[in-house]
């Protein structure tokens, strides 16, 4: 146990690799990449920067004194300068060289941005993973018949494989939205105070073309196309909104899944996964609670409401720029990050292991099928001489007096209601030979299977697993 606080994301739900990335190491030592990338830049357009100075800066990329910073920072209340100062004296002899030309943001806002892109990399690998999945799931399910539900009242049939490719279907919309906000991700690059670029204009001697070859440089050395076409001091924060409305968009399609599921195993048709030492409940032995889905409900809850702070912040930049932006982002996109890699898991845990209860389906099927199999007896009965709108009557008087039956715990008479009525014209023999549930499930199975042709290219040598959920 520790007596300071942790964050719950750290500590229980996010990857290794998110916590890593997002870790104070990846930060600073990016920014150090930053400071050495530019300071390449600057040698090899003429400023007076030996290959010496840039080989000791490469050389205390990681070794960063956290103390040293922390006492620093104290005194000069700047973390950057505080950084710069730590920096110069593990690499004294470029310590007057570091940061040339320079602000804060080139160093906040790019590392930020190369951080976010491999961020949304990764997640876009995880979500590929709960698709497979779920592909899996869907070819498996494909024409076996479920009850449907409009309002969340029965409905007409579907099919178990159909339901999932709707959940599919979703997180393609998601799979598309990562795909353009990682396209749309360009570096800040070095541009000065008001990203007007006026202190490297000075530095190459008015050669503008030298200022643009810096920046080339720099994009090129983390793998960007290029920079923003034009900023004030930070890059632009509409970013920031397009990447969080990104992640809220998952969590949306997460919290939709996960519900379902949520219904679903109420009604014990289908099941998370329930390991066997699991306890669903500290007082009630006999509970199998969707703790799984319960959890992405909860964070996919948080996740949307994080993805409110980077609208507000971009809204209300200020000109060239204001720091009223800092500590939010700080908190709201690491956090936003560390939420839809810990829904993402989940969904991956839970598609993997997703259990039908084949003969609960079966069974519910078949209690509401009479029901459902009526537009048909109708236009059966049509055929043998009855009268339409007679016929609509009927159905539908002895279909509230067998769903009142029901209600009252009884079995469904249905069929031997209409069997007594002269104006059907069909015994109870001849309507249950109508009462196939594969004739009630139109075209699920060729839905789902031409939907699966359409995702099958995206999913090439994508490997369907389980992401262990350890608390």
């Amino acid at each position: 146990m520790t007596n300071r606080y942790e964050s719950p994301l750290a500590g229980r739900y996010a990857s290794e690799y998110m916590l890593q990335l997002f870790s104070l190491d990846r930060r600073y030592s990016t920014w150090r990449r930053l400071w050495v990338s530019l300071a390449k830049a600057e040698h090899k357009l003429g400023l007076p920067i030996t290959e010496a100075q840039i080989a000791e800066m490469e050389a205390h990329i990681d070794d960063i004194d956290y103390s040293c910073v922390a006492a620093r920072e104290k005194e000069v209340r700047h973390d950057v300068m505080a950084h710069v100062y730590a920096y110069g004296q593990a690499a004294p002899s470029a310590a007057g060289i570091i940061h040339l030309g320079a602000t804060g943001c080139y160093v906040t806002d790019n590392a930020d941005l190369i951080i976010y892109r491999d961020a949304l990399r990764y997640l876009r690998a995880e979500l590929l993973v709960v698709l497979e999945n779920l592909r899996r799931f869907a070819e498996a399910y494909k024409a076996l018949p479920t009850l449907g539900y409009t309002h969340y009242q029965p409905a007409q049939l579907v099919t178990v494989g159909k339901r999932a490719t709707l959940w599919m279907q979703d997180f393609l919309s998601d799979l598309h939205e990562i795909d353009f906000a990682i396209e749309n991700i360009k570096l800040l690059g070095c541009r000065g105070t008001t990203g007007t670029e006026a202190s490297f204009v000075e530095l190459f001697e008015g050669d503008t073309a030298k200022v643009d070859a810096m920046n080339r440089m720099i994009c090129k050395d983390f793998g960007f196309d290029g920079c923003f076409a034009v900023s004030g001091q930070t890059y632009p924060r509409k970013v920031d909104s397009r990447i969080l409305n990104c992640l809220s968009s998952i969590a949306q399609s997460c919290y939709r899944m996960a519900n379902d599921i949520r219904l679903l195993q109420h009604d014990r048709q289908v099941e998370e996964p329930f390991e066997k030492n699991q306890i669903g409940s500290s007082a009630m032995a006999y509970k199998r609670n969707p703790m799984r889905s319960e959890r992405i409900c909860s964070l996919a809850r948080y996740l949307m409401a994080d993805a409110l702070n980077a609208p507000m912040t971009a809204s209300t930049q200020w000109l060239e720029r204001t720091l009223d932006d800092s500590a939010n982002r700080r908190i709201s996109m690491p956090e936003g990050f560390l939420c839809a890699d810990a829904i993402i898991r989940l969904c991956q845990n839970v598609t993997h292991g997703l259990h039908v209860n084949e003969k609960i389906v079966e069974k519910t099927v078949r209690e509401y099928l009479p029901f459902i199999a009526t537009e048909n007896l109708m236009m059966e009965a049509v055929k043998r001489g009855g009268n339409r709108q007679e016929i609509h009557e009927i159905i539908r008087k002895c279909s509230m007096e067998a769903t009142a039956k029901m209600k009252n715990g009884e079995e469904c008479d249905l069929l031997s209601r209409l069997a007594a009525e002269k104006e059907i014209g069909l015994t109870e023999a001849e309507m249950n030979t109508l009462l196939t549930p594969s004739k009630y499930i139109g075209r699920c199975p060729e839905q789902v299977e031409a939907f699966l042709a359409e995702l099958q290219p995206l999913l090439e040598g994508v490997v369907g697993s389980s992401a262990e959920i350890n608390l």
